[in-house]
């Protein structure tokens, strides 16, 4: 059976606080506390290093992997737990790389999440400088995908705004091309819908600290399409990734698994928490979760509209070209969050000028939007925003 949304109750959020910053880091799930302290107490400190094999903490990348499969349209056995978002990335755009040796372009847009960026110019670095990371404006995406390109590597939900690309259209082109297309669903999963087994991309990655609720750090995740796993080669070959780890063997030779993807020593607290984590979701169907997320996030912009006219939509209108966060504009943008964060309204700031706010319907109802843009209004209507405190910038935004 469906579960009820929302479920307010199986989350700790502190009394007072209306949490509209799930696209930047989730709230604590319940469930998550009491699992961190037996893998603690029980587990670590009562098996000590025995506990790799009693406690199967050496399968958890792979079991937390097929947990987080479910949500964004993937087979068991294609996602691999480990690392971070950043190393994910770098792991998925080498390996992509490989499958199209004859190709030299990397096509990315103005949209993606910098890191990403960041990534692929130190990946052209590192491997061969004669390739060339071509970043277009994210509606010029399509039309840029040619036989030159190697991999497009977008993000699916823009981290800013909130528009979300066309992933079955721009998959289906950059097949047509012949090149390899690499999604990050960092801003998707546990937010929208996600298809990777229709839309068949051949990599995706993404982080489960924002809509998955893993908690600051916790681990990322990388897709490898089951075609491709017993061939794609990992750039990263790390020790847990070799076929058998524990022979210690001198050369590297990929397991034959999603395994392969494996980098490092899984973080085994940060990967039970996530563990825990993940039972919000049993039973949520994710149509429901964005049937849900359209109709809070179209609340709240026609409210936001309707009593903060000095506050300009920076998300797109069309609910089906919007993930699950709404942004808006003002050149005092910063103050104006610092003033909602602190009356109890939760959302985040991303320069130059944008609001962000995520809609999160697993605890976020009506209710709470209507509440939220109320405190809103009264901030700019009594100009509280302008309060020297406010202006005051801290190191995360």
């Amino acid at each position: 059976m469906d579960a009820t949304l929302p479920r307010k109750a199986l989350f700790d959020i502190p009394n007072g606080v209306i949490y509209l910053d799930g696209n930047s880091l989730g709230p604590l799930p319940k469930a998550v506390p009491a699992q961190v302290e037996k893998a603690m107490q029980s587990e670590w400190g009562g098996q000590l290093i025995k506990g790799w094999n009693t406690c199967g903490w050496m399968a958890q990348p792979g079991l937390v992997g097929n947990r987080t499969a479910r949500l964004i349209g993937a087979d068991d056995g294609s996602v691999m737990m480990g690392d971070t978002l950043s190393i994910k990335v770098f792991q998925a755009l080498a390996a992509a790389l490989k499958l199209r040796p004859d190709r030299r372009v990397i096509l990315s847009d103005s949209g993606n999440f910098p890191s990403d960026l960041y990534m692929a110019e130190g990946l052209i670095d590192t491997v061969a400088n004669d390739y060339d990371l071509k970043i277009v404006a994210p509606d010029k995406v399509r039309g840029a995908i040619d036989d030159t390109v190697a991999v497009v590597m977008l993000t699916h939900v823009d981290y800013r705004s909130g528009r979300m690309h066309d992933m079955a259209g721009l998959t289906k082109a950059a097949h047509r091309a012949g090149a390899v297309m690499l999604w990050d669903l960092a801003h998707s999963a546990g937010a929208v819908p996600v298809d990777l087994t229709a839309c068949q991309a051949e990599f995706a990655v993404g982080c489960t600290y924002k809509y998955l609720n893993g908690g600051p750090g916790a681990p990322a995740f990388i897709y490898v399409r089951p075609d491709l796993i017993e061939t794609v080669e990992p750039a990263l070959a790390g020790w847990l990734g070799h076929d058998r780890p524990f022979a210690f063997e001198q050369g590297y030779r990929p397991a034959p698994s999603i395994d392969r993807m494996r980098v490092g020593t899984p973080p085994v607290l940060q990967m039970t928490a996530l563990e825990a984590a993940l039972t919000v979701w049993d039973d949520v169907d994710m149509a429901d979760v964005r049937i849900q997320s359209i109709t809070l996030a179209d609340l709240f912009i026609r409210e936001v509209e309707a009593h903060c006219p000095t506050l300009r939509l920076a998300s797109p209108r069309n609910a089906a070209e919007r993930g699950s966060q709404v942004s808006f504009a003002h050149p005092d943008g910063y103050a104006i969050m610092q003033a909602l964060i602190a009356r109890g309204v939760i959302g985040d700031f991303r320069a130059p000028d944008l609001i962000r706010f995520g809609i999160t319907p697993l605890y976020l109802d009506k209710d709470d939007i209507l509440a939220a843009v109320g405190i809103l209004r009264q901030i700019l209507d009594s100009d509280a925003w302008k309060d020297p405190e406010y202006q005051k910038k801290q190191a995360v935004t």
